[in-house]
């Protein structure tokens, strides 16, 4: 337990430090590699819509990130009508209150002390629990991190085409970049700085993979109306239309969801939570 709670300080302080070294050199390095003559680059070049769309995915994984984390263990206890906080804790650690006792997939999570209605697991890299009132949040915030690595990726391979007059034409040329890259780093035919973004680029490809999959993966849970919590413990769910699975989690007005990082807009969870 005591490593988990320490991944759970750990990991979210990662994540902002991974997201503070893509923006630098996005802004710094990257986008102004693009420029090659600033005074007569046109309103719609390719490097200022790259700058563009980079601000308008960051800003969106960063903005559903925090809306993830925005909702307190009260407010969730109060919406369920499972008491006050401290109750709500004291009542599932001494097991005097159990999930069924409850909502189906309501879970009391130790490590954020947090009760969630519709459980779905505990991501580290937030410190929180995933459930009804931010999953769609959640799903936004994987989905814009995804782009957003896969943005910094081609960018920061057009840089290093550049800067070691390279192509990338041939699919090994990537797979074969790093060792080749290393072994010039030591012999000292290679900047630090330009084996800093080389990492990178890794770094990006695995971040952006991985929360591709765990996206894909979510939302074909959301089609059946499951989460992971349902799944591992083997709970039976009530088959529905996939459309009305899909409505409960993102709401009629998907679409602003989608452009803007907001709360669960016209979700069933969001009324019933103000009711």
């Amino acid at each position: 337990m005591l490593v988990l709670r320490l991944l759970n300080v750990v990991a979210p302080a990662y994540f902002l430090c991974i997201s503070l070294v893509t923006f630098v050199l996005q802004i710094f390095l990257f986008i102004p590699s693009m420029f090659r003559d600033p005074s007569t680059t046109p309103l719609f070049s390719p490097a200022v819509l790259h700058g563009a769309l980079f601000l308008f995915l960051s800003a969106n994984a960063l903005g559903n990130y925090v809306l993830v984390i925005q909702s307190s263990p009260e407010d969730l206890g109060k919406g369920l009508n499972l008491g006050k906080g401290s109750e709500v804790v004291a009542d599932w650690l001494d097991g005097s209150r159990s999930p069924g006792s409850a909502l189906p997939s309501t879970h009391f999570c130790r490590l954020c002390a947090r009760v969630t209605q519709r459980h779905d697991h505990h991501c580290f890299f937030t410190g929180n629990c995933i459930g009804s009132s931010n999953m769609r949040n959640f799903i936004m915030f994987c989905l814009y991190t995804s782009l957003a690595c896969l943005d910094s990726l081609v960018a920061g391979m057009a840089y290093i085409s550049a800067a070691l007059s390279m192509s990338f034409a041939n699919p090994l040329a990537f797979l074969t970049l790093l060792p080749h890259s290393i072994s010039q780093f030591f012999s000292g035919a290679l900047l630090s700085s330009e084996m800093f973004v080389i990492l990178m680029l890794y770094l990006w490809l695995g971040i952006g993979l991985a929360c591709a999959g765990f996206c894909c993966h979510q939302m074909l849970l959301i089609l059946r109306g499951q989460t992971r919590y349902q799944v591992r413990k083997g709970m039976v769910v009530r088959a529905r239309p996939w459309r009305e699975n899909l409505q409960e989690v993102f709401g009629k007005r998907w679409l602003l969801g989608l452009l803007i990082p907001v709360l669960n807009v016209g979700s069933d969870c969001r009324r019933q939570k103000e009711k």
